[in-house]
């Protein structure tokens, strides 16, 4: 097999791969979650080897452990957050009220330095704007949500996904070893080579920044709570939780909370004190979280990364979305091994000559 039949298999491979995620979307979706799960835990699970653990125990262990701590933190978050959920419907009303007598008076302010004609032209742009948005928004939030809307859904991830966490965490080895047997024998040290970047990136970025995120949530959460302000918690934990994707996560933190810290404070220094939590979580992710945790050289744009989440969720959902990074990863390191190999090859060291400079050569 040449190198063109290879690509092709390779490019047939994918096409084939994205067909499944589109057709088997919420079937896949218990089974990516433990796949992803399993990724994480690996590193973990082979430290415990070392210790004199076999594989089976450690995963035994790492599995409990892991899910233990998962359910012990649902069960404390879900009675606190369901609660402000139910006060926060409860208020919306009164938000949304408050909220619009300012701005009325905002606009009243600003229709008597504008002329009727700029009002006017004002108001339709605003009005044009937010229902885009507001269309696009929910576009989008029911592509992602559209795999976790269904009690079958919540049981089958909830069900499924710790037993094949477990699995695949316990065969992890075995079969990435069955992986390798069947590269092509001549390439196999330059495909590992591609993979062991592909493993760098990944656990650089999806590793560490679940770590930001985490992390994130909980200063959000207490910033915002010591503030005073309303539904704190809930606002800085979902601040965190979002921060996956690049700017979107403290976008969205800075508007809800600066909504409901204007319609709910009358004062302007509480209403700076809330801006202030979020300005120092963005210094705090800036230059110590990201940094440390992440690192610059994970080889992820975080163009790339908000171009592939919102095409992952708008084209498979959930399951897109999860799979939206990995995916990137390997298109980065692939594009980065061309781009290496073009700028090694005579094609981009070759001098171009001209028509004109090859003439007047021949006649010299």
């Amino acid at each position: 097999m040449n190198a063109r039949q290879q690509a092709f298999a390779w490019l047939l491979g994918f096409v084939v791969f994205l067909a499944l995620v589109f057709v088997l979307g919420d079937v896949l979706l218990p089974f990516v979650t433990g796949m992803a799960i399993a990724y994480f835990l690996d590193p973990a699970c082979d430290k415990l080897e070392e210790w004199g653990c076999s594989r089976t125990v450690a995963t035994s262990l790492i599995t409990f452990v892991f899910f233990a701590i998962l359910v012990a933190v649902l069960m404390l978050l879900i009675p606190l957050i369901s609660a402000q959920l139910i006060q926060f419907a409860e208020r919306v009303p009164g938000y949304f009220t408050a909220l619009r007598e300012k701005i009325v008076l905002l606009m009243s302010l600003v229709e008597s330095r504008l002329a009727e004609e700029q009002v006017r032209q004002l108001e339709e742009l605003f009005a044009t704007a937010s229902k885009t948005a507001l269309s696009y928004t929910a576009g989008f939030a029911n592509h992602v949500i559209s795999g976790l809307g269904t009690l079958l859904s919540l049981l089958s991830l909830a069900i499924i996904t710790p037993v094949v966490t477990f699995y695949l965490l316990r065969d992890w080895d075995r079969i990435v070893g069955k992986v390798d047997s069947w590269l092509p024998r001549d390439r196999v040290e330059m495909i590992r080579e591609q993979v062991g970047l592909i493993d760098e990136t990944l656990a650089g970025f999806a590793r560490g920044q679940a770590m930001v995120c985490v992390l994130l949530g909980v200063f959000y959460a207490i910033g915002l709570s010591l503030v005073g302000l309303d539904f704190g918690m809930i606002v800085g934990f979902v601040t965190g939780l979002i921060s996956f994707v690049p700017y979107f996560g403290m976008l969205f933190g800075f508007v809800a909370g600066m909504g409901i810290a204007i319609a709910q404070f009358g004062d302007l220094v509480p209403i700076a004190m809330v801006a202030a939590v979020f300005g120092a979580g963005q210094v705090l992710e800036g230059n110590f979280l990201t940094p440390k945790l992440v690192g610059y050289r994970v080889g992820l744009h975080a163009v790339w990364i908000i171009f592939a989440l919102l095409a992952g969720g708008s084209l498979f959902g959930f399951v897109g979305v999860m799979l939206a990074v990995p995916v990137m990863a390997v298109i980065g390191v692939l594009a980065r091994f061309v781009l290496g190999h073009y700028l090694d090859s005579p094609m981009y060291r070759s001098k171009m000559v001209l028509p004109d400079e090859s003439k007047t050569e021949g006649e010299g």
